[in-house]
């Protein structure tokens, strides 16, 4: 993605107009840390000029890719406390680096999660608990069933991050149900 200042401005647009990330391709940080640079660059060579229009442009720009990155952050949290409450998952075009920062924001919020669900099943949960479980993305439906350790786990919908015993998630792994995170 070749990133200039009108682009910019339409995803500044998008941004604020619409509850949903704006579309931008994976390398979209990449992008814009390249074009970010050049435009430091002939700032700072406008500095022996004077030219108080390119400080006035450099601060703009600054200005409105702190502004993006905000609008864009909030609906990344905003997108993971819903997801781990619904477990729905809506796939949006993001950067490559806003996908991982998701991902694990999920797996933050559901191991959260699962602090309230242990409250609910009446067992004590320590962070001794979570030892030995893997994040999982499950990517099929999973019917609830009963694990080796004679727990019942599921049913796991599609999309949803979990936290599983290391054999149990090995078993979803192997069976092509679920995958790391």
């Amino acid at each position: 993605m070749r990133l200039d200042y009108d682009e910019l401005r339409k995803i500044y647009r998008l941004e604020k107009n619409n509850s949903r990330l704006a579309e931008v391709d994976e390398d979209f940080l990449d992008s814009l840390n390249d074009f970010f640079k050049a435009q430091k660059k002939d700032y700072l060579k406008s500095l022996n000029d004077m030219s108080s229009t390119k400080a006035k442009t450099f601060s703009n720009l600054k200005k409105i890719i702190g502004e993006i990155f905000s609008i864009r952050e909030k609906k990344l949290l905003n997108k993971a406390l819903i997801t781990s409450r619904t477990g729905d998952f809506e796939k949006e075009p993001m950067s490559l680096q806003e996908a991982q920062t998701l991902d694990a924001l999920l797996s933050v919020l559901n191991k959260h999660q699962s602090i309230l669900d242990s409250v609910f099943n009446d067992t004590p949960k320590s962070d001794k608990d979570s030892i030995g479980k893997i994040s999982l993305k499950i990517i099929q439906s999973v019917p609830a069933f009963m694990g080796a350790d004679m727990n019942e786990y599921g049913p796991f919908t599609k999309d949803k991050v979990v936290a599983l015993p290391e054999k149990i998630a090995l078993l979803l792994v192997s069976r092509k149900l679920a995958e790391r995170v």
